[in-house]
């Protein structure tokens, strides 16, 4: 079954895909609560800290990007792997926050990682959704004649296009890049997929001004806010998710034919530890098989999955069936179920 649609979004299948590895970048710097306590006042960063269960969180310093934790990530991998840089076929970068506007970084990511020429090489601009469309877009560009290894990277440092000056924001987001080794194989398991978009709620997370059109005169939310800063409307974000994540779960397991129980582990994109554990218990999961690092990393945004996966990589077990659920900026969201059996790396490094 492929292509089909419903409510939650659009049902597609892919066959001959293996994750092969992965491997989670965080800079070393750790920002805690108590930095923001002059600012905001330990009160209001407590209240804030309650809500979204964020403790602590990483921050690059002003050299660092999102492509250079993607490239330290992918050269780990592919070293641990012992895969031949000229064996990569194709590239893909996946961030909001790319090193220019262009030319794309993946461009150059194929250079410093050492590919070969003609390795083809891409940006996405997704968000918290785009980990799991990177990896339907790497399943379906696979092959096995032209392209049968893709490098999937996907990092952002929100920290970089937050409004100091806004709590909401700036206590919320962390900054992570990651690196996935994805290559044709007959024998893999069908990974199942569900995607879909919403774009009456872009206002809703944006950032008004720095690409070819500013949303100011007709939004009074927006032209109080920096134009030049991500503004999250949290209320209608939080609705969003509560509406929409829990039918996302349901509709990929009942399109995989696969019972909750036999799931090993539940990748949510890790948004805000409140609304997660009132999903997690509307579902009926196991809290244990559901796991969230928020505490220690923040909203990382599109690396929040992959950094999940690793992180947990001793906690519970990840090498079966695992749902990865992305969901926000767009409005986006995206659901997958793959077997991870064949991952032969699984790694967590900083920077």
């Amino acid at each position: 079954m492929s292509g089909a649609m419903s409510a939650a979004g659009m049902n597609t299948a892919i066959a001959q895909m293996a994750i092969r590895g992965m491997v989670s970048a965080v800079p070393a710097l750790c920002i805690s609560n108590a930095a923001f306590e002059p600012q905001f006042g330990a009160a209001a960063v407590a209240d804030i800290a309650k809500m979204t269960g964020v403790q602590s969180r990483r921050h690059t310093n002003s050299q660092q990007t999102a492509a250079d934790l993607c490239q330290a990530a992918a050269n780990t991998l592919l070293d641990e792997l012992g895969w031949e840089r000229q064996s990569v076929d194709a590239v893909i970068f996946i961030s909001q926050t790319p090193d220019y506007r262009l030319p794309a970084s993946a461009c150059q990511l194929q250079h410093q990682l050492g590919l070969r020429p003609s390795c083809a090489a891409f940006d996405v601009n997704l968000g918290c959704s785009g980990y799991v469309y990177g990896l339907w877009l790497a399943g379906k560009l696979l092959d096995g004649v032209a392209l049968r290894r893709v490098l999937l990277l996907v990092g952002d440092t929100i920290s970089k296009i937050v409004n100091p000056a806004d709590r909401a924001t700036a206590l919320l987001f962390g900054d992570a890049g990651s690196a996935t080794a994805l290559e044709f194989d007959a024998a893999a398991p069908m990974s199942h997929f569900v995607l879909g978009s919403d774009g009456a709620g872009a206002r809703n997370l944006i950032i008004p001004q720095g690409g070819a059109r500013a949303y100011l005169d007709d939004d009074a939310r927006l032209a109080a806010a920096d134009p030049r800063c991500l503004y999250m409307d949290g209320a209608e974000v939080f609705n969003f998710t509560l509406s929409h994540v829990a039918p996302l779960v349901t509709q990929l397991l009942a399109f995989a034919g696969v019972s909750k129980e036999a799931v090993d582990l539940f990748a949510f994109h890790q948004a805000n530890s409140f609304m997660l554990r009132h999903i997690i218990k509307k579902l009926k999961l196991d809290p244990l098989k559901a796991p969230l690092n928020m505490e220690r990393y923040g909203n990382t945004s599109c690396a929040s999955i992959p950094l999940l996966i690793t992180d947990a990589a001793t906690a519970c077990r990840w090498d079966g069936q695992v749902a990865m659920i992305g969901f926000g900026v767009g409005y986006s969201w995206a659901a997958a179920l793959l077997n991870l059996g064949s991952m032969q790396v699984n790694a967590l490094i900083e920077i």
